[in-house]
């Protein structure tokens, strides 16, 4: 069983700049098949957008997403972990701030993988993957 976050993420992750536009963000999750995009300005990351970022904040709002900016409908100060952290760390994390994917950072900060609770089922007992489903699952209060 892994023990180590860097044991079972996604190292190969595809990121967007902030200066991209949101059709370019959509494109990108369309052909890679994704729903969320790290955002990074070369090697930094600013935060992270969703499928979900682009509905709610631009395209319900009525902007146009062939001019708006990434940067416009992010998220920022987004949760993340470092690849050596411990599988039921991070799954406890997830639990708490009720997230199913986290952002992966060496100790530099540097961008190193995604991993999502998908990745960690199979990796520690089938107890600790519900409760934090169940977690993650609780509703939140409106907007």
């Amino acid at each position: 069983m892994a023990r180590f976050i860097r044991e079972v993420m996604s190292s190969d992750v595809e990121v967007i700049n902030p200066n991209d536009t949101l059709r370019d963000a959509a494109e990108k999750m369309r052909s890679l098949n994704v729903g969320p995009l790290p955002v990074c300005d070369g090697q930094r990351i600013l935060g992270m957008i969703t499928d979900r970022d682009i509905v709610v904040r631009a395209i319900a709002l009525g902007r146009d997403p062939n001019s708006t900016q990434v940067a416009d409908a992010m998220s920022s100060g987004i949760e993340y972990c470092f690849d050596d952290d411990d599988v039921d760390d991070v799954l406890h994390k997830m639990k708490t701030k009720q997230i199913r994917r986290m952002i992966v950072v060496d100790r530099n900060k540097k961008l190193v993988g995604i991993v999502a609770l998908g990745d960690i089922t199979g990796e520690v007992s089938e107890q600790k993957v519900a409760e934090t489903l169940e977690g993650i699952s609780e509703p939140s209060s409106p907007i």
